[in-house]
């Protein structure tokens, strides 16, 4: 059975990019006649806002894209992300931001600095651990994506090895996503494309961890006229409940789908075909 989900992070209300992202993957659970999942992504407890998860899914209902079985929480599940780590081929890294910039050998497509294996032999004399680094190997990791098409990347010449647990004790989201994808069977990740370059460490992740490799559909993602993503951090605002029927034609429009208030005649007519082949897209108001 088709199981897909909906993982936002608690960091305000639901803004027009994350409604994006949901409404895409709901209508493709729905007209695959699967399940829906929602996952609440609050492993980063400095960035959460206090409420932000029940407002969250206060509007998911209210929209009308409700979602099957319990809603999972990231932040309790700490035992199954260590479990993990311990079958993992991982060494500490006592390198600081600063020491990265200053001695890595270029940027990702992601934009984050590549690492350039400075502590894989063990730690210099003075340093202390940071970080738990994952070691990647020279293998071409590959995918088709169901929208944006065929995707490959060499971990270890493009991203570097990869952080897995935080200098803030943290555990990094590529290991949780993929963690909790597996445990809950999920079988199809919709989600915005400004994920699509994490989607290689991920199904490295998932090779390691003997998993399945779910289907990945990457809409675009959501920007002002400025070029940034939608976000708390740049201002977009929240989804207007009062005015679901023009939020949700929104969506549909931006999706490249046909406009219409009625959620099961969008199901009907939802053809992923149609989604515009692009990495990011400006949000018109």
């Amino acid at each position: 059975m088709y199981v897909g989900r909906f993982a936002p992070s608690p960091t305000g209300p639901l803004h027009f990019g994350s409604l994006v992202a949901a409404l895409a993957s709901w209508l493709d659970a729905r007209a695959a006649e699967g399940r829906w999942l929602v996952r609440i992504e609050d492993l980063d407890p400095p960035r959460a806002v206090p409420g932000a998860a029940d407002e969250i899914l206060r509007t998911l209902d209210r929209l009308g894209l409700g979602w099957d079985g319990p809603v999972l929480y990231q932040s309790r599940r700490s035992a199954s992300y260590e479990a993990a780590l311990e079958s993992l081929d991982t060494y500490w890294c006592g390198c600081t931001r600063r020491e990265i910039a200053d001695s890595s050998i270029g940027r990702a497509t992601d934009g984050a600095q590549i690492y350039p294996g400075t502590c894989r032999t063990g730690l210099a004399p003075g340093k202390t651990p940071r970080a738990l680094r994952l070691r990647t190997g020279g293998e071409e990791i590959a995918f088709t994506d169901r929208v944006q098409g065929p995707q490959r990347q060499i971990l270890e010449r493009e991203i570097g090895d990869f952080v897995l647990l935080r200098a803030d004790g943290q555990f990094a989201y590529q290991l949780a996503v993929v963690v909790d994808d597996a445990e809950q069977g999920v079988t199809d990740v919709v989600r915005g494309a400004d994920l699509l370059d994490s989607t290689p460490r991920q199904i490295f992740l998932q090779r390691l961890l003997g998993y399945p490799m779910p289907r990945y559909l990457h809409v675009p993602a959501a920007v002002n006229e400025a070029g940034e993503k939608l976000s708390k951090q740049t201002g977009a605002l929240p989804v207007d409940i009062e005015r679901k029927a023009e939020e949700l034609a929104r969506a549909l429009t931006f999706l490249g789908q046909p406009e219409t208030d009625d959620p099961a005649q969008a199901v009907a007519n939802w053809k992923p075909e149609l989604i515009p082949v692009r990495r990011v897209q400006v949000a018109a108001p």
